[in-house]
């Protein structure tokens, strides 16, 4: 079997790779079919010739290398140039999201309709630039990239041992043509491919971008030679299309040199953005595996203000007493991944306290605020007050439909009960500005603005327009 990925056109798409010597890192991706060798990248009178990552399919992945000096204008490819905004050291504007995709039928559907968020936020950079964007977890949804093979037709319900170790790398070819048409349908859109090819990205992966629930599953499948594949692919192909990477740039841009984890942190003037990687050393009763948490305590806090990327929320709902009661209910044990996946699960009870207690340790040095996704919703939340106070704010659902009002509710009901896993810093959820109830089910993205030294937050939401802004704490 080989792999069906026939000839395609993608790119550019943007990628920050950090700040040396006042300017800012960048790369640039491109997939071209194979023999076509694209031109020259200018900027700033230079020319960058691409390099050749990999080949997938019938198609090529190339990338350029280079950097842009604060105020520069951006660059030129194909007989096209790119703006980009490159000013960050004042007054800065940066998006959040999440949730790129459906688990069911997500190429199938109507581009315009799936991507009308991101056609909402390539209009706002259009009034004023975004210098960065953010991406929080499940860019894609791989949960259909299984089916079409005998060993993985029924994943993970359940799935067949390979006959030799040619079936599992024609399982592994299979895997890769079917990730790639999927991220070439989450960066091909007319939308996201414009604002990407002007905006670079920066992203952190949740369990979609390999299978639902992945991590949370059992180890009898994520263990075997099938599990282990899809996770290998999956991997690759998260490196190649979320960082225009292959193995040997990892330790140039994750904080874990072997690749175990793909922890990063990324500085701006002012500021620190760090994301933990929860999804690589994930199992059922772990979050982040050694390698893991040796990045995330190595992270280094921002002079003036921290990002912390956590793709499932921080600060969330008494989820355990939910757990709990579904164990009891045979017909409601599906639901368990998706209650295990969460920091408030029972199984992570005291990894999730090591994480606010290091979360705890930044804000001594300057206010933190948690960035997450996955959850379908939009809400904030809260914990403690004073100089120990942790902002979050959740936006997800860029593409994803939003689920019932509903549940929503019943959401909001269940975090009225509030939490405080770390004695004296309790936790509350709150509705966004201008909302009265704590979830909002509108597809969304977030907005954060710094503007005279001072941080707000603006969500963005498919029905009700921008929120007003929220002020984020500021370094007293």
């Amino acid at each position: 079997m080989t792999s069906d990925f026939g000839a395609t056109r993608l790119g550019p798409i943007l990628y920050f790779r950090g700040m040396a010597e006042g300017a800012l890192r960048l790369a640039v991706m491109v997939l071209r079919p194979k023999g076509e060798v694209p031109g020259d990248l200018s900027a700033e009178g230079q020319t960058h010739a691409p390099q050749p990552l990999r080949e997938i399919g019938a198609n090529t992945v190339w990338r350029y290398d280079f950097s842009l000096p604060q105020g520069a204008p951006g660059y030129a490819l194909e007989g096209e140039s790119y703006p980009v905004e490159t000013n960050v050291t004042g007054d800065l504007r940066f998006a959040f999201l999440s949730c790129n995709g459906e688990e069911e039928g997500d190429l199938d559907r109507d581009h315009f309709e799936r991507n009308a968020m991101w056609a909402d936020m390539c209009e706002e950079h259009k009034k004023r630039p975004f210098a960065l964007l953010l991406q929080g977890g499940d860019q894609i949804y791989a949960d259909e990239a299984t089916k079409g093979h005998r060993l993985t037709e029924d994943w993970p319900k359940d799935f067949e041992k390979p006959r030799d170790a040619e079936e599992l790398e024609e399982l592994a070819d299979h895997l890769r043509s079917r990730f790639a048409e999927r991220y070439v349908q989450a960066l091909f859109g007319e939308a996201p491919s414009w604002i990407m090819a002007r905006v670079p990205t920066l992203a952190i992966w949740d369990d979609h971008d390999i299978c639902d629930g992945w991590g949370s599953l059992y180890r009898d499948r994520t263990l075997s030679e099938v599990g282990q594949c899809l996770f290998d692919v999956a991997r690759e192909m998260y490196l190649l299309f979320q960082h225009a990477a292959v193995e040997a740039d990892i330790p140039d841009l994750f904080l874990d040199p072997t690749g175990t984890s793909l922890s990063w942190q990324r500085t701006l003037p002012g500021l620190s953005i760090v994301a933990p990687d929860l999804r690589a050393e994930r199992g059922r009763r772990q979050v982040m595996g050694a390698y893991g948490w040796s990045a995330t305590e190595a992270m280094e806090p921002g002079e003036t203000h921290t990002f912390l990327v956590s793709s499932v929320p921080l600060l969330g709902p008494r989820l355990s007493l939910v757990e709990g009661l579904l164990l009891m209910l045979p017909t409601m044990q599906k639901y368990e991944d998706d209650l295990r996946d969460q920091w408030q699960s029972r199984a992570h009870r005291k990894e999730w306290v090591r994480m606010l207690k290091q979360v705890l340790k930044w804000r001594q040095v300057a206010p933190v605020t948690v960035l997450s996704g996955e959850i379908h919703l939009a809400t904030r939340a809260v914990m403690g007050k004073g100089k120990n106070r942790i902002q979050q704010l959740v936006a997800s659902g860029i593409a994803h439909r939003a689920p019932p009002q509903g549940y929503a509710r019943g959401l909001g009901a269940l975090a009225g009960l509030g939490d405080a896993p770390v004695k004296g810093h309790p936790i509350r959820i709150h509705p966004l500005p201008g909302k009265k109830q704590r979830y909002t089910a509108e597809r969304n993205y977030l907005e954060l603005r710094r503007d005279s030294g001072i941080w707000n937050a603006i969500w963005h939401l498919e029905e009700s327009g921008a929120t007003p802004p929220l002020e984020l704490d500021r370094l007293e």
